[in-house]
């Protein structure tokens, strides 16, 4: 189950949630959102290829920073993802990525050794390695 906090216009597509199979909460107030949240995730803004937007964007999720305060309304022991690389200082404060409660760098390692699984499971020659 997860609450999934932004700003109008830009939630996730309802075939998206339908098809997670869990129950998705859609809260405008990110406050609200991370009210004893074991985990709060963010990603940048804007996506590679869609700097055109970036201004408007920046202006619509102003209020959907990751700050240490609203890490502060999390549960005591949540824990902070980003899937990198973050934008200092505009979706996620430095103090954020940076206190005992991140683990984007885990998260980064993580995601190195299930590429690596990936590729090997896309070169295996049928199990004469």
């Amino acid at each position: 189950n997860i609450r999934v906090s932004s700003p109008e216009g830009y939630e996730p597509a309802p075939e998206f949630v339908d098809a997670g199979g869990g129950a998705v909460e859609l809260v405008r107030d990110p406050a609200a959102a991370v009210a004893g949240a074991h985990v709060v995730y963010t990603d940048v803004w804007t996506s590679m290829g869609d700097e055109a937007h970036a201004g408007d964007r920046r202006s619509d999720f102003v209020d959907y920073r990751v700050t240490p305060e609203l890490m502060a309304r999390a549960d005591t022991q949540a824990i902070f993802l980003h899937c990198l690389p973050a934008h200092d200082d505009e979706e996620v404060a430095r103090d954020v990525i940076e206190s005992s409660a991140s683990r984007v760098f885990d998260q980064a390692e993580n995601r190195l050794h299930a590429f690596k699984s990936i590729l090997l499971e896309c070169l295996d020659d049928g199990g004469t390695r």
